[in-house]
């Protein structure tokens, strides 16, 4: 099992590093990662390209973790020498392999995006109803406040209480605990910028031209 926990995991990191903003940088000819904040993420497209930028980086990044833990469940399907438990734990292992390789390529010096988008599309693929549920109530209150922040916060607290409650073994929780932790790090500066009034507001990213 040890064995089969580092495979998902290295494999979670590899798919985790094909990164949107490189897809964005082709197109607008704009590094993200030398301009906004300096991350490789949706939020920071949106921020410093517009929503149009921000929106395919966000497919982009959705879209492999939908496809990591739909690839996991599909390659687990006849696997009736694990349980249920190992099952969900594999699963939650690939899950953190991509947040940490979208956050840490090694290609970008360790230093790529905040795993936002990444962890909407496996939450969706974990549980599509609850996943939409957390996704649409990232909208309403990013546009309410008008800070991404404060849907990135509420995404990952839907994340953490989903898994405590209804996925099995006190493994995948630890793991969501840890990805919450690990977002509340890298968005340390954006709290402080919240809390001093200085963080981009949601509506600067529709004024940005093409």
């Amino acid at each position: 099992m040890v064995k089969a926990l580092i495979i998902f995991l290295i494999v979670g990191y590899l798919i985790g590093c094909i990164h949107g903003s490189k897809v964005a940088q082709l197109l607008s000819g704009v590094d993200l990662k030398k301009s906004g904040h300096g991350n490789a993420g949706a939020s920071n497209a949106t921020l410093s390209l517009g929503w149009k930028y921000g929106i395919l980086v966000a497919l982009i990044d959705i879209g492999k973790g939908v496809a990591a833990i739909i690839g996991v469940h599909l390659y687990l399907a006849g696997a009736l020498h694990l349980t249920e438990v190992q099952i969900w734990l594999l699963t939650y292992t690939i899950a953190v392999g991509v947040i940490l390789g979208h956050n840490f390529p090694f290609y970008m010096g360790f230093n790529g995006g905040k795993g936002t988008a990444s962890i909407i599309g496996i939450l969706l693929a974990v549980d599509w109803k609850i996943g939409l549920f957390a996704l649409i109530l990232f909208v309403i209150l990013s546009f309410a406040t008008d800070y991404l922040i404060v849907g990135v916060l509420e995404f990952y607290v839907v994340f953490c209480t989903a898994t405590f409650l209804w996925i099995p073994g006190i493994g995948p929780t630890i793991i969501a605990l840890i990805l919450f932790g690990i977002a509340l790090v890298l968005h340390i500066e954006n709290i402080k910028r919240l809390i001093h009034g200085t963080e981009p507001k949601v509506t600067a990213a529709f004024k940005k031209k093409k």
